[in-house]
């Protein structure tokens, strides 16, 4: 099969395409043919080496496919399935094998490019809104790059929850897009301090929550933004990672409360796996979540698109076009609303 591999972590140009030997599922696996793959900065952890893993490593942690075959002991599931899933890696390559207890289904009539692109934003965007700050009719949030993959979903769900939400942008055309997410308040920090403005459109108040992926560059202002007492989610880094920071500064700042949240930690059996994602692709299919999907990439340019996201110039969620599998069980209901 073809497959995106790398032997050495750096940047995008580590991906290399390649042929590599078919993967085997084992016992409790299933072995998928991958028809779309999300693209995630949690990818451009594992190439710079940030996060750990063996060398030679196919990288790409989120997809949705076809089942093809069924490990020993793997039951509910039918070769034919319509799946996705997000956590193993191996995902940027025509086939991948995964166990079953990290699949879940795709409901008859969503697009496969949809379900893919919904499995890390969509679940780390529920997660955000309900768990790490569970918002609540009254709050205020400020999200950061809020036309993003997950910003753009994560400002929809915060009004969902009945929150009011700032958010920040770069351009007037990423603002019009968090005008479409629902954002009450666009602040493009190109042009001004997003602390100073934050401050000034609350009248001194600021936000029970700031949900930063952007980490180096807005941390500091972030914190600013804050109530006493408030949370600054840290969920990326975008920009780099945060230098060491002394906590003592919090108690100064209104004992503000600081946090990395990591969606797996919030996911931590099947039980709530289903049920975040079950709640996720409801929003999705009843029309009250809409999701932003950017040209899709070959799975050959898989770098070209590792260097759209790295330039934080891209909106919406990137994803690798791998295979059109699937027959006439495939999908075709058309591009995401």
């Amino acid at each position: 099969m073809k497959a995106i591999q790398i032997t050495s972590t750096g940047g995008p140009e580590v991906l290399e395409y390649r042929t590599v030997p078919d993967p085997i599922p084992k016992s409790g696996e299933v072995l998928i043919l991958v028809h779309t793959a999300g693209v995630n900065f949690i990818d451009v952890y594992y190439l710079d080496g940030h996060y750990k893993a063996p060398l030679p490593l196919i990288p790409g942690g989120e997809e949705s496919g076809y089942i093809a075959a069924l490990g020993e002991g793997v039951s509910g599931f039918e070769v034919g399935d319509a799946v996705a899933w997000f956590g193993p890696l191996g995902s940027y390559a025509q086939k991948a094998v995964v166990p079953a207890d990290k699949i879940v289904r795709v409901p008859s009539g969503m697009a496969m490019e949809a379900a893919a692109a919904l499995m890390v934003q969509g679940a780390t965007a529920y997660c955000l809104s309900h768990f790490t700050y569970s918002l609540k009719p009254g709050d205020a949030a400020l999200v950061h790059a809020a036309a993003g993959g997950v910003g753009f979903l994560l400002t929809q769900m915060a009004k969902l929850c009945g929150a009011k939400v700032f958010a920040t942008v770069s351009t007037e055309e990423k603002a019009e897009l968090a005008r479409q997410a629902g954002a009450d308040e666009i602040i493009l920090y190109t042009h001004t301090s997003f602390d100073e403005e934050i401050i000034c459109r609350t009248n001194g108040d600021r936000v029970n929550v700031v949900y930063d992926g952007v980490g180096r560059a807005t941390f500091e202002q972030s914190l600013k933004c804050l109530k006493p007492l408030g949370l600054l989610a840290l969920y990326g880094a975008a920009s780099g990672p945060v230098p060491p920071f002394d906590l003592g500064r919090l108690s100064q700042l209104g004992s503000l409360y600081v946090t990395r949240p990591v969606t797996k930690d919030y996911i931590p059996t099947r039980e709530r796996l289903t049920a975040v994602i079950g709640a996720v692709f409801e929003m999705y299919t009843t029309k009250s979540l809409e999701i932003l999907i950017g040209p899709s990439y070959a799975l050959e340019d898989a770098a070209e698109a590792h260097r759209s996201l790295e330039s934080r110039k891209s909106t919406g969620k990137l994803v690798l076009s791998v295979g059109n599998w699937g027959g006439d069980k495939e999908i075709h209901s058309g591009p995401s609303r």
